[in-house]
């Protein structure tokens, strides 16, 4: 885990990781113990009001959800004029890449606590993700600047991996990379200053890559499993993977390697008297918790219910 950590450290710019010494609380929950790839998640519990913050360039993508509160919100380019808001629950911000320095102040709207959502994704990703979906130069992307704006698959994707912070699953890291490329996708495709065609690929997984696939998952169903890692198993970029991977089988790689897992999960159970902390760890579960609270999700009964009826 340390070195996934260094790595996952290392691929992020100093400013990136830094950002949060900039803003007006630390945050609550943060990716960056994680190791996800790609993306920065981190989770702030804000003041009602804060006079005058600036926050510095980064070299990455910063989308920004309020997940709760409601607040009279001003930005100005340093020293420039102030453009005021209105912000409500699930509205958005985006900033592209290397964008200039700017302020902000705030004050709430309502007595609800404001809550906010900050995600950085790596530009090289976009730039990967065109190259692989259109052949687009990486040299011209550009994203729009706005505020305040809704878009509801955004919202949704921040608060899932919101979520995924608070109440960590065993295919976190899997379900984290392939919300990134979610995000890339979308992004390019709903928000260029310069509209691409995104040409997605026609085609779906063959049935010997598929075996193959359910074959590695069932042999490593104990480890992290990472998109690029599954991906490598039948020749695909990651992005093509995870797009395949759902033309083929209705569910993404994240959802089929939890169902996987607690799949194999019953035959333990009915076949061996493993105690249910050691079929946890068998299947890629952590702790016993989270397990319970998978197994009884997918099925309806606890683990050791399972065991008693079978």
């Amino acid at each position: 885990m340390t070195n996934q950590v260094e790595n996952y450290t290392a691929s992020f710019s100093a400013s990136t990781l830094d950002f949060e010494k900039h803003t007006a609380t630390s945050p609550v929950l943060s990716s960056r113990e994680a190791g996800w790839k790609d993306i920065l998640v981190r989770t702030f519990h804000e003041p009602a009001q804060v006079e005058d913050i600036t926050l510095p360039s980064v070299p990455d993508i910063h989308l920004v959800l309020v997940k709760q509160g409601a607040m009279h919100f001003e930005s100005r380019d340093v020293n420039g004029p102030w453009e005021g808001y209105r912000v409500h629950e699930n509205e958005l911000f985006l900033t592209p890449a290397a964008s200039s320095p700017y302020e902000l102040r705030w004050h709430s709207l309502s007595a609800t606590p404001i809550c906010l959502v900050h995600i950085h994704l790596k530009k090289a990703l976009l730039e990967r993700s065109a190259e692989q979906i259109a052949g687009y130069d990486r040299a011209n992307q550009h994203l729009k600047e706005l505020s305040a704006f809704h878009d509801p698959l955004l919202a949704q994707i921040a608060l899932a991996l919101q979520q995924e912070l608070e109440l960590p699953t065993p295919a976190g890291q899997l379900y984290a990379e392939t919300a990134a490329q979610m995000l890339a996708v979308h992004l390019l495709k709903h928000y260029q200053t310069k509209d691409i065609h995104v040409e997605l690929p026609n085609q779906k997984l063959s049935r010997r890559q598929m075996g193959q696939l359910t074959d590695y998952i069932l042999t490593h169903l104990a480890d992290k499993l990472s998109l690029e890692v599954l991906a490598e198993q039948v020749g695909f970029s990651a992005y093509h993977f995870g797009y395949l991977f759902r033309q083929s089988t209705g569910q993404t790689p994240h959802q089929f390697v939890i169902n996987t897992r607690l799949e194999h999960s019953q035959h333990l159970l009915r076949e061996t008297d493993q105690p249910l902390s050691q079929v946890a760890l068998a299947v890629g579960f952590q702790t016993q918790s989270h397990f319970t609270q998978a197994f009884k999700h997918r099925f309806g009964v606890t683990p050791r219910q399972y065991r008693q009826q079978s």
